[in-house]
């Protein structure tokens, strides 16, 4: 038997690759959801806190951090994969006093930047780019020459920081209208201002490197940066409740958490410069960070050999102990390896810290922009870790104990 020409066998034959197929998809998307369901519920229990287990030591400092030196904030420590102490102290708003949450999302400011570069990273590893292009291979009209990917990811592009520059009335004469990425792109093609230093001729720390790096990002995937690190970042590391937001796209950042003058308690209005992202602009809670520290050792995010070339140092150490990578500054005595991100932008202040060795993780994320978190020694003692602060070490790396 033939219809319209052809044996019915080829028709079979079709039918059953079809078939196949489509059983080998609908197997493939089974796996995806149970591997997906099975995730939620290991991040669940990594969340899993009792607060009547906490270590007493913990808790006392950060009582003390809170009552003499104005921390505000939410904390969360743990080791091993496991908390060993979370809290909040103070609050979200000062003026309408509304107390804090664990899941209270903060501004993470400069601790954006790891993320970021793990969002760069992940492009990097498909294939999508290569750390030796340069920003005007994506922007043409960029007018700084031989700044690559790999140099804006390590602070050695010698840009200057835009920051400085947008401020001025006659470059953006609006101050409550959000800047994005790729206005401040078009800014620095038109006016042109003047670099810091040549391109990887030193370290040079400054937002401009990051704000880049989001705009390269939007080019090279064609979406919008706050939907692709939402794919590609938080979802897979199970971050619930981490975004992007951008006053560019927002008239009012859409958090509860507000930012505070150090002195008056004042609260930080938000301006134009809160729409540039990728430098600053991702907001996160201590589990999601956690949860983040949990993804890249476990390898959901990145390869272990893209991993310990992000946490490589590029560039002369700081008092022989401080680096800074692909998104992460580093510290290495030699005993220990840490990895770790501060922030401060408008009234938020943050650090988030990793010590890769003994799988320690300290998130501190404040609204009161004070130095609280520079008194963290007793806190490092009690973890057993070296103290993590720049002050405490002379030019050549030797401890000056306080």
């Amino acid at each position: 038997m033939k219809i319209t020409g052809k044996p019915l066998i080829h028709y079979i034959t079709i039918f059953a690759l079809l078939i196949t197929v489509l059983g080998a998809c609908t197997s493939t998307e089974k796996k995806r959801i149970k591997a997906e369901r099975k995730q939620h519920e290991k991040d669940s229990l990594a969340l899993v806190y009792d607060s009547t287990q906490a270590d007493p030591r913990l808790d006392a400092f950060m009582q003390r951090l809170h009552r003499r030196s104005g921390f505000n904030g939410n904390v969360l420590i743990a080791k091993k994969g496991k908390i060993l102490y979370q809290n909040t102290f103070g609050w979200a708003d000062y003026l309408m006093k509304d107390s804090l949450k664990i899941t209270s999302q903060f501004e993470l400011a400069s601790v954006s930047k790891p993320l970021t570069a793990t969002g760069v990273l992940k492009l990097w590893e498909k294939g999508k780019i290569k750390l030796e292009q340069t920003v005007d291979e994506f922007f043409p009209d960029f007018p700084y020459p031989d700044v690559t990917i790999k140099q804006l990811l390590t602070h050695r592009s010698g840009l200057s920081n835009y920051l400085y520059f947008t401020d001025q009335t006659e470059i953006w004469p609006d101050k409550h209208k959000g800047m994005s990425n790729i206005d401040v792109m078009n800014l620095l093609a038109k006016h042109k201002p003047d670099r810091y230093g040549k391109p990887d001729g030193r370290f040079f720390y400054n937002n401009t490197n990051y704000m880049i790096l989001a705009a390269i990002v939007e080019k090279v995937t064609g979406e919008d940066f706050a939907v692709y690190m939402q794919k590609n970042v938080f979802s897979p590391a199970g971050m619930k409740n981490t975004a992007v937001y951008s006053k560019a796209v927002y008239e009012k950042i859409p958090t509860d958490v507000v930012g505070h003058d150090r002195v008056w308690r004042r609260s930080v209005v938000q301006n134009f410069q809160d729409g540039p992202v990728g430098d600053k602009g991702i907001y996160s809670t201590v589990q999601d960070l956690f949860l983040f520290d949990r993804a890249l050792r476990e390898g959901r995010l990145l390869e272990q050999e893209t991993l310990d070339s992000a946490y490589a140092g590029y560039s002369k150490p700081t008092k022989e102990l401080f680096n800074y990578g692909y998104g992460w500054r580093t510290f290495d005595p030699g005993d220990h390896k840490v990895v770790y991100h501060t922030g401060w932008w408008h009234g938020f202040r943050n650090l988030y810290i990793r010590d890769l060795k003994e799988d320690i993780t300290i998130v501190l994320l404040t609204n009161l922009a004070n130095g609280s978190l520079l008194h963290l020694d007793e806190l490092y003692q009690i973890l057993d870790m070296p103290v993590i602060r720049q002050a405490a070490y002379s030019a050549t790396g030797e401890f000056m104990a306080q």
